[in-house]
């Protein structure tokens, strides 16, 4: 099984070290930079239970190098792997499906749903449709990642918790892809459920990034004063049930309700969310996927978000004010873009 990771950053070096001890994996990463400078040279060490485990997978940062495969795990950020979609064609042939990674509200959601949504395509993560057009909503399996990782230093990645990578497909079938992939990172030692409702595991997973993320940004507050700090935790709660309106206008359902939500993010303690981390370090705000799309779809559905409006107005004018609001480039104006890794932040 020939599988190339997509930005072998924080989440996709985890993953890589866990696939390369699997004997029937043919894995391959792209990466860039002095990360893959390290990787080629040293391999891709892994810190994880108090111990190092290294391995050295074929990395490259030219995806033509490898060819098609039978999964793509794309590992970049919403806007890094918008960008990066033309460049996956060489991966791809009829067969190679294409796991998305990423926080937030995937390009492909709308794919498979009622009649109703196919007029539906999310410019707010996918302008053009470029990715809907240079890789197929039929490739797409979706995955929600629960790990939270980081990039110690170039080629060194930190494992902080958590090894579970729900798996499912746009239509909710019991697909033999989902099946092989889901063994394969069993295997490997990570948790991969294959669900019948992916959608809603997406949005269960968005419902505290699309609050805790953009409020600890704009507060520089840890997620333990977010859920907790009584302004803060109300707002978090208004947030998320314009949210809750709008996953359910769209037939996605939530197993747990909001002060559950809330409180199991409280318990994870004084973390500083992905947003917040970026921020501090002067790299690009993740918003279009955790924050637009919402607003996107409640537009379309005829939900109102005036509280999501509002911090989503906020965090937007932050990152252009620094200069860290990544924002999509026309077609016509574009340059040809190159390969992208995945985020270096707690991927939580």
């Amino acid at each position: 099984m020939k599988i190339c990771i997509y930005g072998a950053g924080a989440i996709g070096g985890y993953l890589a070290a866990g696939l390369s001890t699997v004997e029937r994996v043919e894995l391959s990463l792209v990466a860039r930079g002095a990360h893959l400078a390290a990787i080629q040279n040293s391999g891709l060490r892994l810190l994880i239970e108090g111990e190092e485990r290294v391995c050295k997978p074929r990395a490259t940062n030219d995806p033509a190098e490898l060819g098609p495969q039978d999964y793509v795990i794309v590992c970049l950020k919403s806007h890094q792997a918008w960008e990066a979609a033309e460049q996956m064609r060489p991966l791809l042939s009829e067969h190679t499906a294409v796991v998305t990674g990423q926080n937030g509200v995937p390009w492909w959601y709308t794919f498979g749903l009622d009649r109703r949504f196919e007029p539906l395509r999310l410019e707010s993560v996918d302008p053009d449709g470029r990715q809907w057009s240079a890789i197929g909503p039929e490739r797409a399996i979706g995955c929600v990642v629960y790990p939270a990782t980081e990039i110690a230093s170039p080629g060194v990645i930190r494992h902080v918790y958590g090894n579970k990578f729900s798996l499912g497909e746009p239509d909710g079938a019991r697909s033999e892809r989902c099946g092989r992939l889901s063994a394969v990172l069993a295997a490997a030692g990570f948790d991969a459920p294959v669900l019948d409702d992916i959608r809603s595991e997406i949005w269960l997973k968005l419902w505290g990034n699309l609050c805790f993320n953009p409020i600890s940004a704009l507060t520089r507050a840890t997620l333990d004063v977010v859920t907790t700090q009584s302004e803060l935790r109300t707002l978090c709660v208004r947030m998320m049930t314009e949210a809750e309106e709008v996953a359910s206008q769209l037939g996605a359902s939530f197993r747990v309700n909001i002060d559950r939500r809330i409180n199991g993010a409280a318990r994870v303690g004084a973390h500083r969310t992905s947003m917040l981390q970026d921020l501090e370090s002067g790299r690009p705000l993740e918003i279009d996927a955790l924050l637009t799309s919402v607003q996107e779809m409640g537009r379309f559905v005829g939900v109102a978000t005036p509280y999501i409006d509002v911090v989503l107005g906020l965090i937007q004018q932050l990152g252009r004010s620094l200069q860290i609001y990544p924002t999509f480039v026309p077609a016509t104006d574009r340059p040809r873009p190159s390969p992208h890794p995945a985020n270096q932040t707690l991927h939580a």
